[in-house]
């Protein structure tokens, strides 16, 4: 896997850039069949691939987040919401001292919630700050690479992740996904009860339908997605 950067700070003076882009991941559990570092992969893979397109500064990712749902099962590790963005805010504050304004967080993790307070705040006074992928933007991917699930059928370690992995980094795949899915669409109580209150396996999804030619179709399409995003930064006054 090529997805942390390897650019040497003559590189990163040459290219100017005046956005940054911080992946987010998470070390959680995601069934029998991906890694703990699954959304720490998915992150660095977007993040990557718009950096290269948009030509913009790709920093390493973060890659313990708050996994707290996640807690019944061996191997998961979390830091608190207040940390996360403590981190971010501190990361984005040190872009600022040498010279770079504006940062895109690509988050591979819905349970980050605190990451889009952190963005509302730092934006009050204008676009210096983005949370990409947003649920539309996954919305839209999804459609594009024509999955046969929806997302919230797919919450963990389904179609998509497995779709995405299966095309960026298919040697971490395990196999047994193909036997893996798990419905639990009644989730209203998930933040009481965390993941272990809806599966017993870490799994809520249909990994069963995943390919890698879906996956890049997914990749493929939040690269383009992106420009939007990117849009409403490069416009920003400096």
């Amino acid at each position: 896997m090529d997805l942390i950067t390897t650019a040497t700070s003559t590189d990163e003076s040459e290219r100017a850039a005046s956005v940054a882009v911080l992946p987010v991941g998470s070390f959680e559990q995601h069934g029998a069949h991906l890694p703990l570092l699954t959304d720490t992969i998915v992150a660095c893979a977007i993040a990557k691939a718009v950096a290269e397109r948009y030509d913009l500064f790709l920093l390493p990712p973060v890659t313990i987040s708050c996994s707290h749902e996640h807690a019944a099962w061996r191997g998961t590790v979390s830091i608190s919401a207040t940390t996360l963005a403590a981190v971010v805010t501190d990361i984005a504050s040190s872009l600022r001292e040498s010279g770079i304004d504006r940062l895109v967080v690509i988050n591979g993790h819905g349970g980050n919630y605190a990451l889009a307070n952190v963005v509302q705040e730092v934006n009050v006074g204008g676009p210096r700050m983005t949370l990409f992928p947003a649920r539309a933007d996954w919305d839209d991917a999804r459609v594009a690479a024509g999955l046969h699930s929806t997302a919230h059928q797919d919450m963990h370690a389904g179609e998509l992740e497995v779709s995405l992995l299966l095309h960026v980094a298919p040697e971490v795949v395990r196999d047994g996904f193909q036997h893996a899915d798990h419905v639990a669409d009644d989730r209203r109580h998930l933040l009481t009860q965390g993941m272990s209150g809806y599966t017993t396996s870490g799994v809520i999804g249909l990994p069963s339908h995943a390919t890698a030619v879906k996956g890049k179709a997914v990749l493929e399409d939040l690269v383009r997605s992106f420009a939007g995003h990117y849009g409403l930064l490069s416009r920003a006054k400096a």
